[in-house]
């Protein structure tokens, strides 16, 4: 057997018939795809393959050389500083390029000298635009101190930031706005007065005479006295339209769509950031082999410079690898139960879901008691202390609620024998659940003392005894949970955080080392300002200066968690998986919007409207006044806006809506099968080269077992032989890297 042999290409015929190149991996497998297809004999199915290579090699080339031309063309178009070369090669590029120039026209040197101010002009636009990028030095620091995990944190605190104040424009625009330029417009302002009747009466809250220094404080905590008739609250809203001299604006119909507005809106971009986690997730689905492979080669977070950060960052890689091994092995023992094994662990794991049943129903008949007995007790003043804690309770409750039931959650996981990574997910969907209902039953709590009468129906639709403005009180509820919310953060970063660091920073007891820092855990800190949105989505409405309040708290915020970052903690050893923390993060938010649009469609759609305050005064409830001024438009209008609204429209547009669905999913599918296949593409790519590397080995031991035999061969014909070798193999492996690239056409159809 010749060496050449081995690399022996026949060009005689009419295709290429290369043995070496049959025997690649990536060709049997493809031989054994279209087997059901091929009627002929290898041979043919081979120069068939051959062909095809053949041709799709030529538009290959093309397609190769076109790019390169594009490439070519873009570097020229670079700036000299800007390329990848040394000094030298830099130097010659510019002589090169000036005396290019010289040759050129006077209008083609003006054509490339604006084409050069255009682009400085648009870079230097896009500098400035990210100089004003809010945190934006903060952030970087952060990044590079504690790496991009935690920076998911800060990045999702300036996002609400940014919602909240585009929430607060809306509401100040469209709604604020109007009322404060209109005597400044010579608008003439029809407010709704009250006509007599008792349900149309609301009493001032003000405080009159000699008021106590604790008495504002109360007011500005409880949102009550001097603050409820402002622009703060529902009730200050007694405005039913603006007269300008050259229009009518309908406020009560402006305050409705706003509401509409700000919500949808949180909908949509909430759902526009969380599309590019989705993707990155859906095409990160990945196998175990492959994900041990990115935790060693690509898992280290190159933003770290902290020494203590980076410690922290190499265990947790080291956390993630005894993780997913853990995984593995909890995979293995599972298919290993028997049924006896299998029976007693779901029975542990039913008694202890039923004992997490009986605590978040005792955290919720806490919270609804609480709220009863807050608002009962408010009717009566007795001194300052007593009148805070009452006028604080129900958010009390639902705080010590909300910090006692993740530490029961994390303890009572331990004992279910889940693995470590379904652990966390498991755990923190309780407390998002603790969080986020404990608001829901607040709101029924109220909603029963806003309903219900103690001498049966309600007159007015609602109890005006207690709740002459009810939608005040709710806004006052939501305002007292903002500001209390805030305080207890402030207060846990001054009171405990702090003096925790300095114990153990200057105390050498064991007990206090073992008890250690304080962790920065990123999701229970995504939970807090989760929670507080969601309050802010629902008090809008009852409460439309709510948004600027948050806005200032997460401002705050921001820097408050900066300096315990940054002082008093140290990043979570256990954290939440950075690749997926950011779509995690937004799809409980969306939760959060989901449960704050229940509440806010109940009240404007059922609940009847309080007749002595607010825009809705003449209206049964909020929701009257869209079908009431669609009624006043032109018919041709109507008629439109009729049939939008109409059963035909909505089952067309569901119908619509399902087929776009249908389509995205198979599309999706579609591009998973295409990720699939290249990397199986890039498995048989590296066996073919495995492949080739065994041949190359045998052709060279083959050769080296021939040489004694042809020592009298002269030196410059083994020299030639030897190059003519390597061309040969380099022309046959170029063919075959060629090959498992770019497979036939007709192996798509299989």
């Amino acid at each position: 057997m010749e060496v050449e042999s081995v690399f022996y290409t026949d060009r005689s015929g009419p295709a290429t018939i290369n043995p070496l190149l049959d025997q690649l991996p990536s060709y049997q497998s493809l031989l054994y795809r279209r087997k059901s297809s091929v009627s002929g004999g290898k041979q043919r199915g081979s120069s068939r393959a051959r062909l095809g290579s053949s041709g799709s090699g030529k538009w290959g080339q093309n397609r190769a050389a076109h790019h390169e031309e594009k490439q070519r063309s873009l570097t020229l178009q670079r700036p000299v500083r800007e390329l990848p070369k040394s000094m030298a090669e830099k130097r010659m590029d510019k002589r090169q390029r000036l005396q290019q120039d010289g040759e050129l026209s006077s209008w083609r040197k003006w054509g490339q000298i604006t084409r050069r101010d255009m682009r400085r002009l648009k870079q230097d636009t896009e500098e400035w635009f990210r100089s004003l990028v809010l945190w934006r030095g903060d952030i970087h620091l952060i990044e590079g101190m504690f790496g991009t995990g935690i920076l998911s944190y800060f990045s999702f605190l300036r996002f609400l930031v940014m919602l909240n104040l585009v929430i607060f424009l809306l509401m100040f625009s469209f709604v604020m706005l109007p009322i404060i330029v209109a005597p400044l417009a010579s608008g003439n302002t029809t407010y709704n007065q009250s006509d007599g009747r008792v349900c149309s009466l609301y009493p001032n809250s003000a405080r009159r005479g000699l008021v106590i220094f604790h008495e504002h404080i109360t007011d500005l905590l409880s949102g009550g006295g001097f603050l409820e008739q402002t622009y703060l609250f529902y009730g200050y809203y007694k405005v039913s339209n603006i007269h300008f001299p050259s229009f009518t604006y309908n406020l009560p119909l402006a305050y409705l769509l706003v509401t509409v507005a700000y919500l949808f809106l949180s909908l949509i971009w909430i759902v526009k950031r969380s599309a590019t986690g989705f993707k990155r997730n859906l095409i990160q689905d990945e196998d175990r082999f492959q994900s041990f492979c990115n935790k060693i080669f690509a898992g280290w977070d190159c933003c770290i410079t902290n020494e203590n950060a980076a410690k922290l960052k190499r265990s947790s890689l080291l956390y993630e690898l005894k993780t997913d091994l853990e995984e593995e092995r909890i995979k293995l023992k599972i298919a290993g139960r028997t049924r006896k094994e299998k029976c007693r662990i779901y029975a542990i794991r039913f008694i202890l879901n039923l004992f997490v049943i009986a605590v978040l129903a005792a955290c919720f008949y806490s919270i609804y008691r609480a709220t009863i007995f807050s608002q009962n007790a408010q009717m009566t003043k007795k001194n300052f202390i007593l009148d805070l804690i009452y006028e604080y309770l129900p958010s009390i409750v639902i705080t010590l609620a909300n910090f006692i039931t993740p530490l029961l959650f994390s303890l009572i996981i331990n004992y279910e024998d889940y693995s470590p990574a379904f652990e966390i997910r498991f755990t923190l969907m309780r407390c998002v659940f603790m969080r986020l209902t404990s608001i829901g039953v607040l709101l029924f709590s109220l909603w029963s003392q806003i309903t219900k009468c103690k001498d049966g129906p309600c007159i007015c639709g609602y109890n005006h005894v207690l709740y002459s403005c009810w939608e005040t009180r709710v806004g006052q509820e939501m305002y007292k949970l903002t500001i209390f919310d805030f305080i207890i953060i402030a207060a846990v970063t001054i009171f405990v955080e702090f003096p925790r660091k300095l114990v153990v920073k200057y105390c050498d007891c064991r007990l206090v080392k073992w008890w250690g820092q304080q962790e920065f855990a990123i999701p229970q800190n995504v939970l807090e300002i989760v929670y507080g949105q969601t309050i802010c989505w629902i008090g809008t409405f009852y409460c439309p200066l709510l948004p600027a309040i948050c806005t200032i708290k997460y401002f705050f915020m921001f820097y408050i968690k900066k300096v315990t970052l940054v002082n008093n903690c140290r990043p979570a050893t256990r954290p939440f998986r950075a690749s997926s923390s950011n779509f995690f993060f937004l799809v409980v938010l969306l939760i959060g919007l989901a449960l704050a649009c229940l509440p806010v469609t109940v009240s404007i759609a059922q609940i009847k409207c309080s007749q002595a305050c607010g825009p809705f005064v003449k209206y049964n409830t909020s929701w009257e006044v869209l079908p009431k001024t669609v009624s006043q438009l032109p018919p041709g209008i109507r008629t439109f806006l009729f049939a939008l609204s109409s059963e035909a429209f909505a089952v067309s547009f569901f119908v619509i809506t399902c087929l776009g669905m249908f389509y995205v999913i198979a599309l999706a599918g579609a591009h998973k099968r295409v990720i699939n296949q290249l990397r199986e593409q890039l498995v048989m790519e590296g066996r073919d080269k495995l492949f080739l590397i065994r041949k190359l080995c045998q052709a060279q031991s083959f050769s080296g077992v021939q040489s004694p035999g042809s020592g009298s061969r002269p030196r410059s014909s083994r020299s030639r032989s030897s190059s003519s070798y390597h061309t040969s193999f380099s022309t046959n492996y170029s063919d075959a890297t060629f090959l498992a690239h770019s497979p036939p056409p007709s192996s798509t159809h299989v």
